[in-house]
């Protein structure tokens, strides 16, 4: 009995240990918590739980979203946006900055899946979300219950898609709130200097990838 409980303890603490680690190398690599920027922002990472299309927990403990500060100012002026034109809603974070370690892991995961192409290979330079340049959000009414959007954050397939919308609409894929709600996301987010990505209407980039490797370091 004693020495289960000084392992479950020992398993505590390294779950501990290793949501600090992260948040250590988030801070050490400049990046900014964009919940304590502000609190009505929601953080709700679907990469610490195993509800996301890897089907696994990828940040243990991390409860944090992190960005580069730049993009961090970015979102909360798209909040600021999408308050004054819904004042009874807020943006939800599902995922942030993400440390080019976790995406090898992420990326070993999928290859060779039908699921690759969604996860940018960590051998040509990752992703924005490497950058801390990326945000996966969605909208959220007061009580942080999830708008219905057509899909849930994180399908992968042809419904996600925003340059096909009309189109899913009069199908009846999706329904014309979904989309509404997808526009004023998109809106918001625009007005911020996001840029959304065609096949994911969750996911938006503050730089192109070529000004990032430029311009930015990656999160190691």
């Amino acid at each position: 009995m004693m020495r289960s409980v000084v392992l479950m303890l020992a398993l505590g603490w390294v779950a501990i240990a290793g949501a600090q680690n992260i948040d250590s190398l988030m801070r050490r690599a400049g990046m900014v918590d964009v919940g304590a920027m502000d609190t009505t922002i929601i953080v709700r990472l679907m990469y610490a739980s195993e509800d996301n299309f890897v089907g696994e927990d990828m940040y243990g403990e991390l409860r944090k979203a992190y960005l580069h500060p730049e993009a961090a100012e970015a979102l909360l002026k798209a909040a600021e946006a999408l308050r004054r034109e819904r004042s009874d809603l807020r943006l939800l974070v599902k995922d942030a900055a993400r440390p080019m370690s976790v995406q090898r892991q992420m990326y070993a995961k999928v290859r060779g899946t039908a699921a690759a192409p969604y996860v940018s290979n960590p051998a040509r330079g990752g992703g924005l979300h490497n950058y801390g340049l990326a945000v996966d959000v969605t909208l959220a009414d007061m009580h942080g219950c999830e708008l219905p959007m057509g899909t849930p954050v994180d399908h992968l397939g042809p419904e996600a898609n925003i340059d096909r919308e009309r189109e899913l609409v009069e199908r009846g894929v999706i329904t014309p709130t979904e989309r509404a709600n997808r526009e004023l996301l998109r809106r918001a987010m625009r007005s911020a200097g996001f840029m959304p990505l065609r096949s994911e209407w969750w996911h938006f980039n503050l730089r192109s990838r070529a000004v990032a490797k430029s311009r930015y370091k990656v999160i190691e």
